[in-house]
């Protein structure tokens, strides 16, 4: 089984949902069940990673790759896409983290009663894109899953969602859709300009069909590519990041190697290709200004689907900035570095200022998690190693802190069909369990020292202070984010859960404290962000050797 477990995580869920499609019985409970059976078996998966993961390897660990698709096309080569899936340090905690909340995600649909059939196979069809997005080493393969995630979402906004959920699933995918078309514009230009040294070894006939490869293999192709000696029909083209990320496999001339003299309206080409890919990652993170379907989307879509998409979805962005948008380009990535680190700054600042305006606590939520990504871009973009490890862990202390306000946000909202914040007064005489968790959680998100979100935001600014490529005015006005999450989060709280009890629509005996599955969902959560806040280790021992390496091979 370890030789294609990391297939098995994709599998899981895929063959869970083609389970609820085909059951015969049209009974609700049987399809919570399978879709709850399919994510304990990927969390049993998961756990076994973690115990076979090497956190001293800073490589790829767990391979799979398997030829999937070989088809010559004449004088332009040969197509080579593989079916090719690895973790390292920095999408394995990113991995994790997606077990997690879509776990969370599956045990808190246990309220939803309409279309349950569709409701589940499109959950479990969402896992599987997900994680197949974070284990994918084949550009061809991560599209697919990344462009397969939009349908399943907007369904589930769209069909499940609150009133206005037709327009904001409609917005969530025209924002989306536009960011991935972007995307395949560059992926395109990508595989037309590089190539499989390899399998083109194997096709000039230097190396066998079945034959190992030699350690010289390699160099000797890349001398011959940057010679011209290989004739254009025998290249093998790829989409592998391996060999995308790597300068000496690009054709000389091509339109996107690493010396392309190539422009449009005098900007060079490789440059516009970095900001494609950016904009298309920038949507889905999200960025300003490309972030206003999130909101919408937050509002409208069912509490489940909310804990998914800010808990892991967004954090797909943040991975693409790291592993492609700079992976691939990463002298552009360091040209604009003060561009990157501005936009996450307006972010940070921007976001903050629209959740203190919000009375809609779950958009007060949504907008706060723009604010938190802001955080992610910043390390980003400082391009130093506490940046990049800072950024990783915001990722993952995010998912968790915004999966537990979203559950949080749900709990009031099942009871009252009520969220705004000036209709709630005095509730921890009546909810004390459900004021104390949400106390954690408001904390930890802005960011107490002691939880995981205290870290996170520490060592994003770290790295942006310690970078050459930032001026120090940027950090520091970065930090206005964490004045204004203590803003909004205590001025929230002191309006809802203290004084004498009132809340707008009915009596007292309406609100009532947490039930166990709610107690025991969300019980692992706050256990997880301190656990993470007092032992940040378990993360950054995972994260560290990989982001040194990492570093050294874009310089």
């Amino acid at each position: 089984m370890i030789d294609h477990i990391l297939s098995l995580l994709i599998a899981i869920p895929i063959l869970g949902a083609a389970a609820v499609a085909a059951w015969p019985s049209r009974r609700p409970e049987h399809f919570r069940l399978i879709a709850l059976i399919a994510l304990i078996l990927e969390f049993v998966v998961a756990v076994f990673l973690f115990t076979s993961f090497d956190n001293q390897n800073p490589g790829f660990q767990l391979s799979e790759t398997v030829d999937w698709i070989t088809l010559p096309i004449g004088s332009l080569g040969i197509v080579s896409i593989d079916y090719a899936l690895a973790v390292d340090g920095i999408s394995f905690p990113l991995v994790l983290l997606a077990v997690i909340v879509l776990f969370v995600g599956v045990v808190s649909s246990w309220n939803i009663h309409q279309k349950t059939r569709g409701y589940f196979s499109l959950y479990l069809l969402l896992t599987g894109s997900v994680i197949g997005c974070f284990l994918a080493q084949d550009f061809f393969l991560f599209y697919l899953f990344f462009e397969f995630m939009l349908l399943p979402m907007y369904f589930l906004i769209g069909l499940w969602g609150g009133p206005r959920r037709e327009y904001a699933a409609l917005k969530f995918f025209i924002y989306t859709f536009f960011g991935s078309l972007l995307i395949l514009i560059v992926m395109i230009g990508l595989y037309l300009s590089v190539i499989d040294p390899l399998e083109t070894a194997r096709a000039v006939g230097i190396l066998g069909i079945e034959d190992a490869a030699h350690p010289d293999i390699i160099p000797q192709i890349q001398q011959w590519l940057a010679d011209g000696r290989i004739a254009p029909e025998q290249l093998v083209h790829t989409f592998r990041f391996a060999y995308l990320a790597d300068a000496a496999n690009y054709i000389q001339g091509s339109v996107l190697s690493f010396v392309s003299q190539y422009t449009i309206l005098d900007i060079p080409v490789r440059l516009l290709a970095f900001w494609f890919l950016f904009i298309g990652f920038a949507v889905k993170l999200p960025v300003i200004p490309v972030h206003t379907w999130l909101p919408d989307a937050h509002v409208e879509a069912p509490t489940p689907i909310s804990v998914v998409l800010a808990g892991i979805l967004l954090k797909i962005g943040g991975y693409g900035f790291i592993r492609i948008v700079d992976g691939f380009f990463p002298l552009e990535a360091l040209y604009s570095a003060i561009p990157l680190a501005v936009l996450g700054l307006i972010s940070i600042v921007y976001g903050g200022f629209n959740a203190l305006g919000q009375n809609d606590l779950k958009k007060m939520i949504a907008y706060s998690s723009v604010s938190h990504m802001g955080f992610v871009l910043l390390g980003i973009a400082a391009f130093t190693a506490e940046g990049i490890n800072g950024a990783i862990y915001q990722m993952v202390s995010h998912g968790v802190l915004s999966a537990m306000l979203f559950l949080l946000t749900g709990v009031i909202y099942d009871r009252t069909h009520d969220r705004s914040i000036d209709h709630y007064r005095g509730i921890i005489g009546v909810m004390p369990k459900y004021t104390v968790i949400t106390g954690i959680a408001f904390f930890a998100s802005l960011g107490l020292p002691g939880f995981s979100g205290f870290v996170g935001e520490l060592f994003t600014l770290m790295g942006a202070f310690q970078s050459d490529a930032l001026p120090v005015w940027i950090p520091a006005l970065s930090t206005l984010g964490i004045v204004l999450a203590a803003a909004y989060f205590l001025w929230t709280y002191q309006r809802m859960f203290f004084g004498s009890f009132w809340y707008k629509n009915g009596g007292e005996h309406v609100l009532t404290d947490l039930t166990m599955r709610e107690t025991w969902l969300l019980i692992p959560l706050v256990v997880l962000t301190i656990l993470l806040g007092i032992l940040p280790g378990i993360l950054f021992d995972m994260t560290g050797p990989t982001v040194q390496v990492w570093l050294k091979g874009l310089r």
